[in-house]
């Protein structure tokens, strides 16, 4: 407690505040500190829920360093204002007290396809406009990637368990392990009354490398490693291909599982996550080994080539020779895409070459009355961005269901 406020106490009040130009959903941070400082701090806690409903998640979770904390004016000489911190104990304190307020009921029913940050968010926001929601997911809980892909020492599941709550507080009904594709479809859902649809199913299909040994029995994905960490048997030696945000949260997850040497393999000549989270691999024990072209992946481990950089970072060359290093297991990390159920189910529903799901700005698919947001649109993006999207569709959703006749 005594940090936040020592944090608050440093605020400049800025006149232009660049932390909030920083922030991708433009949260009002020189109002949030000063009504902290003024001990108003369920005012602070609404404003903060009602521009972003993720912001308990969000303060724990966002890139800070290259948003809010890396445009504090105070970071250009010493130490930026720990604005997430100030965030998450104001969030945190506040959320069960946090008043959801309703307009009137429009007895239109909405179907959220998707409970991750997207359709969280579309579901709260519309729910406070007074629609009928109701969420179905593919999982047994809530969260999406949050729930599924986020290790719980960076983002306890008891946050998602708190925000379950508050969905039901609101009216919202959840249906898991209802996979919208299979024995329901889109079209059962415009059958049975829903006037529009919100589709936020996220991107759970791992990208592969196409080389042989993918399919051995000592190879894993990461996003299918993150979703239960404790069903996997990776021995003491873990070899991982990629240096992206899941890559540094699945070294610091097999560490935390008992593997005594896990070595993090990179193209390039830098790590692609944040470098918050690539330091704290480095100190929770991770290395990192850059410059190598993988080849193929074996039972004793992954095959690299050595690539010849010049000083403008270009490559020179690939050398010739296949150099084994040896791992009891091999997980690959190069991002993900979606799956492709609702778009194969659903006649008139159109993706991209990408498996994207196509949308125009307002995020209409293309059927009429069905939108989509969140990583099913934008590819693999942070979860700040997802609300911020999904704000903009929910405004949408909602014109669109007032445009509709009451009889229809």
């Amino acid at each position: 407690m005594i940090h936040e406020i020592d944090e608050a106490k440093r605020c400049l009040n800025c006149k232009v505040p660049q932390c909030r130009k920083g922030c991708p959903i433009n949260t009002a941070i020189p109002q949030m500190i000063q009504y902290f400082k003024e001990g108003e701090l369920q005012t602070a806690g609404q404003m903060l829920f009602e521009n972003n409903p993720l912001s308990m998640v969000c303060s724990l979770i966002c890139n800070h360093e290259k948003q809010c904390e890396g445009h504090c004016i105070l970071g250009k000489k010493g130490q930026p204002i720990h604005i997430s911190s100030i965030e998450n104990y104001i969030s945190d304190t506040c959320f069960e007290r946090i008043e959801a307020k309703y307009e009137k009921n429009k007895g239109k029913k909405v179907a959220v396809i998707g409970s991750g940050p997207a359709g969280i968010t579309i579901a709260i926001i519309l729910a406070q406009k007074g629609y009928d929601i109701t969420i179905f997911d593919a999982k047994d809980k809530i969260g999406g990637i949050l729930q599924y892909g986020i290790p719980e020492f960076r983002l306890p599941k008891s946050i998602l368990g708190r925000y379950k709550t508050k969905l039901l507080e609101m009216g919202i009904k959840i249906r898991p392990n209802t996979a919208i594709g299979e024995a329901l479809t889109i079209q059962d859902l415009q059958r049975d009354g829903y006037k529009s649809i919100f589709i936020g199913t996220g991107v759970w299909k791992p990208k592969t490398l196409g080389i042989k040994g993918e399919s051995l029995g000592n190879v894993h994905f990461a996003i299918d490693y993150l979703k239960n960490p404790s069903a996997y048997s990776l021995g003491d030696k873990v070899a991982i291909i990629g240096m992206g945000n899941s890559a540094m949260d699945v070294a610091r997850t097999a560490i935390r599982h008992g593997a005594r040497e896990v070595i993090l393999y990179a193209r390039g000549l830098h790590w692609n996550s944040s470098d918050h989270e690539a330091n704290y691999a480095k100190l929770d024990g991770a290395k990192f080994e850059y410059a190598k072209s993988i080849v193929e992946i074996t039972d004793e481990g992954p095959v690299f080539q050595n690539i010849r950089y010049d000083e403008d970072e270009n490559v020179v060359e690939t050398e010739e020779e296949k150099i084994l290093y040896p791992a009891d297991t091999t997980i690959i990390s190069i991002s993900q895409g979606p799956k492709s159920r609702l778009v194969s189910t659903t006649a008139g529903l159109k993706a991209t070459e990408k498996g994207l799901l196509q949308t125009d700005e307002k995020g209409t698919t293309t059927i009429d009355g069905i939108f989509a947001a969140g990583d099913v649109v934008l590819g693999a993006k942070t979860v700040v961005e997802a609300v911020a999207y999904s704000k903009v569709v929910a405004q949408y959703m909602d014109e669109y269901m007032q445009g509709l006749d009451e009889n229809e």
